[in-house]
């Protein structure tokens, strides 16, 4: 588990080819603005999809992957195991609640519904695209029906879809 914006975690020789790829497919695409986090790899990938393009970049922290706390470095397997035990709303140890990070997740999503920009390329963790996803296709859970989200796939949202994706993740931790 890397929950850390602090600790450099390097994109690996399937995540570099993971963006050319990307890159290969948003080549024609419009772009106001690329928006990444504050991990690094996110930075990368969106320098490799965008190599050779003059396209703004971004930093947006409320997006950055959940806070873990003390799991970080653990297994994805001991991470899940500590989830299982827990709630939405119990904080992992040192860190954040995954309904605390959705509550940071919606408010990005309005930041970036209010960005000015028509067209933007977002480069963040699978977490918050999930949540998105899910949330702005009325799902009644955050983590379903989407739940695998490959890297460096391009999910194509519209104003509608990011205000649907706001709304509903406020609306699903309200009620978890």
């Amino acid at each position: 588990m890397s929950g850390d914006p602090a600790l450099d975690v390097p994109l690996t020789p399937a995540g570099e080819e993971a963006a050319r790829r990307l890159a290969r497919q948003l080549a024609n695409a419009p772009l106001d603005a690329c928006i990444h986090t504050r991990f690094s790899r996110t930075r990368a990938t969106a320098e490799l999809v965008l190599a050779g393009r003059s396209v703004p970049l971004e930093t947006e922290p409320l997006l950055d992957d959940i806070d873990v706390g003390d799991l970080e470095g653990s297994t994805l397997d001991e991470y899940r195991a500590w989830k299982a035990q827990h709630t939405r709303q119990t904080p992992f140890p040192g860190g954040e609640s995954l309904n605390d990070a959705a509550r940071r997740y919606a408010l990005a999503l309005r930041r970036l519904l209010a960005s000015g920009h028509s067209t933007m390329l977002v480069v963040c963790h699978e977490i918050p695209i999930r949540y998105a996803l899910n949330a702005a296709a009325g799902s009644s859970e955050l983590d379903g029906p989407v739940h695998e989200i490959p890297n460096a796939v391009p999910y194509l949202l519209d104003e509608r879809a990011l205000q649907q994706a706001a709304e509903g993740i406020e609306r699903l931790v309200r009620l978890a």
